[in-house]
């Protein structure tokens, strides 16, 4: 697998460029977590870092590599996307279907 330095902001791992393994499209991931021990043996937390756009040409504005950036907020729970028929994606709270609910005319 085919992998890429990738410099690392803020947080536990702040100045540190750690080898990143790339996807099917030659990026790296939009989100890594990294596991951190608790001390003494407590529980462990979950860090998320951000993939954000390192820098851009000057001349053409073009794309130059990724990096990642602390998010203090980031969601550790691991799920990765919401399809649109995944469950609790349905804004109206009632059940999902093709068939609208009934209107005031009918």
């Amino acid at each position: 697998m085919k992998s890429e330095d990738t410099p690392f902001v803020g947080g536990p791992l702040d100045g540190r460029v750690l080898p990143v393994l790339l996807g099917i499209t030659g990026h790296p991931p939009k989100t890594y977590r990294v596991p951190v021990p608790g001390v003494d043996g407590g529980s462990s937390t979950v860090v998320v870092y951000r993939r954000v756009q390192a820098a851009t040409s000057k001349r053409l504005g073009l794309h130059q590599g990724w990096k990642y950036e602390y998010d203090p907020e980031g969601d550790a729970s691991g799920r990765r996307f919401k399809l649109p028929w995944s469950p609790g994606m349905h804004k109206g709270g009632g059940p999902g279907g093709a068939t609208p609910g009934g209107n005031a005319d009918e």
